[in-house]
């Protein structure tokens, strides 16, 4: 269901409480990367909020939230090919969502009787460029590029594709399906448009048209800037929702910078921070301390939303009203069942699938106390074209 109510406002001990957190993790805080843009009008209020776009996202919202979702992905393909090996390359582990998909992988690959193997780059560009070396140097079957640019490991993926080593990426480039630059099987994803519309939406939907929002972003990622692009586009069709901050925190970093940006915001915005959005959800968890030192409510404002990608930490603290109302989660196991079939397909000769999930908005009206979304009878579809 989606919320009306209009967010209050405390920013009297808003500002007092993370004046005072700031000066505390400022002393903390290190040298950081990224950096922060801030829009240059900072109030909340717009003209007449936007009764066309409310109407609209508020229309858009209540068809994503619908759980029963019934398969509408491949149900045709080759049968399974036995005794294949993959390597998952991912970005970093404590990205949830690039941990989320290989639990998927692991399971899909146990059904068709394949090996996993997962080097973790650890968040840096060398360390993604090292296990990338790593993952070619052993020459498996398959190679995932989980949750970075293809572009930072040129060199490792010209190797590959020598060896005639097929690749498919979750959420490596902004479109689902077969890429030709970078050289790419199949890339799995949600629709990035899809994803960033409804939770801009979203937030149009839940201030009844007026807001001010801050997004949080990794624009190393070309996926998440693409997103947060899309994002701002779409909550610039409301005059009533205005981006007061433009928060560019690399993941890797997000536990050490989140907590001293957020105690800044609200120093600086105090109660016209009414929403965030996040590219990812993991920025709510980092920031959650922040908000409780200042004294803001655990169920908002802010009213904060991630786009991506609904981990179950990510549906706790939407269930629980611990500063996260809502997540637009990607189906992340059917994404590791899908990467299986990919890459079956690759070595069966036959065409990618490039299927990507409908949207879907998760809220605790929604939930119902689950930690997961998934499309309905996937496995199913997946072990029938596999003949397992």
């Amino acid at each position: 269901m989606t919320p009306n109510r209009r967010p209050g406002a405390r920013p009297g001990r808003f500002a007092r409480c993370a004046a005072a957190l700031l000066v505390t993790v400022t002393l903390l805080a290190g040298c950081e990367r990224g950096s922060a843009r801030h829009a240059a009008g900072e109030s909340a209020s717009g003209p007449s909020g936007c009764p066309a776009a409310y109407d609209t996202a508020r229309t858009a919202v209540a068809r994503a939230e619908r759980t029963h979702v019934p398969w509408n992905g491949p149900v045709t393909g080759p049968p399974a090919v036995p005794g294949k090996s993959l390597v998952y390359v991912a970005q970093t582990m404590t990205n949830p969502g690039v941990a989320g998909a290989v639990q998927g992988v692991r399971e899909a690959a146990r059904v068709v009787g394949w090996s996993v193997r997962v080097i973790d780059g650890g968040g840096t560009p060398a360390g993604i460029q090292a296990a990338m070396g790593q993952a070619v140097a052993l020459r498996p079957a398959g190679i995932v590029i989980a949750g970075f640019d293809p572009g930072t490991t040129s060199q490792q993926v010209a190797r590959a594709t020598a060896l005639h080593i097929p690749l498919v990426g979750w959420h490596a480039v902004a479109a689902p399906g077969p890429s030709r630059r970078p050289p790419l099987f199949s890339n799995v994803t949600t629709h990035v448009q899809d994803v960033a519309r409804i939770s801009a939406r979203w937030i149009i939907a839940n201030a009844r048209g007026r807001a001010g929002v801050v997004v949080f972003t990794d624009d190393s990622i070309p996926f998440a800037h693409t997103k947060s692009r899309l994002i701002t586009e779409e909550l610039a069709t409301c005059p009533g929702v205005r981006v007061l901050a433009y928060e560019n925190i690399p993941i890797p970093d997000a536990s050490a910078r989140t907590p001293h940006e957020t105690a800044a915001l609200l120093s600086r915005f105090g109660g016209r921070w009414t929403h965030s959005v996040a590219i990812n959800d993991l920025y709510f968890a980092d920031a959650a301390p922040a908000f409780r030192a200042a004294g803001a409510p655990g169920s908002g404002p802010p009213y904060n939303i991630g786009a991506g990608d609904g981990d179950p930490s990510a549906f706790q603290r939407v269930n629980s009203g611990q500063y996260q109302s809502a997540t637009v989660p990607e189906p992340l196991s059917q994404q590791g069942w899908q990467i299986v079939d990919e890459f079956n397909r690759a070595f069966s000769h036959a065409p990618a699938s490039g299927y990507a999930a409908p949207v879907h908005v998760a809220t605790a009206g929604d939930s119902h106390g689950a930690d997961t979304w998934e499309p309905t009878g996937y496995r199913e579809a997946y072990r029938r074209i596999w003949r397992r």
